[in-house]
């Protein structure tokens, strides 16, 4: 797949949220013009407690319009680790902490420049409350790894890549 040439890239900003118009010359020499979302890396976090109950962050999507249950996430500050993310989220989003282990990462659309850090949490307790960050609602959820497996495959999760990469790591599938 050689032969695709970046002519031009104008970057837009709304929010705390980037879009960039990219236009290619395509192999067989016409152009084509992309947007793309840009942002910088995320986490992804499959939590699991020690009798492997799935933690999840119900909360409401915007894209979907609706309320969802899934793996704890979120974007990795300036000048910190991935890991450091992972764990901040975690803490932030559910109050729980466990032992974290680097997985890989994943694209998280063809369409953007986001890079995705995957974690998996084993051992998982709750250590302190929520602290969610203004305008965020997020209702903690435990489900058993046999419904999370049938969670997995009904299409209702975003972050479904750490799920599968998670499980498939632990040997869970």
């Amino acid at each position: 797949m050689t032969g695709w040439k970046k002519l031009a890239e104008e970057f837009s900003r709304f929010g705390y949220r980037s879009l960039i118009k990219r236009i290619y010359q395509l192999p067989n020499g016409n152009l084509a013009e992309f947007n793309l979302i840009d942002g910088g890396p995320v986490v992804c976090i499959l939590p699991l407690t020690s009798d492997n109950r799935v933690i999840l962050a119900q909360q409401f999507r915007p894209g979907p319009e609706k309320v969802l249950m899934e793996l704890p996430a979120g974007g990795v500050e300036k000048d910190e680790t991935p890991e450091a993310a992972a764990r901040r989220e975690l803490l932030e989003e559910t109050g729980y902490d466990g032992n974290f282990q680097f997985i890989g990462t994943s694209f998280v659309l063809g369409y953007s420049t986001m890079l995705r850090y995957n974690f998996v949490v084993t051992n998982c307790r709750k250590v302190q409350e929520q602290k969610t960050d203004e305008g965020e609602f997020i209702e903690v959820v435990e489900m058993p790894l046999v419904k999370f497996r049938d969670h997995l495959r009904s299409g209702e999760l975003t972050n479904a890549t750490t799920g599968y990469l998670g499980l498939d790591f632990l040997k869970l599938l």
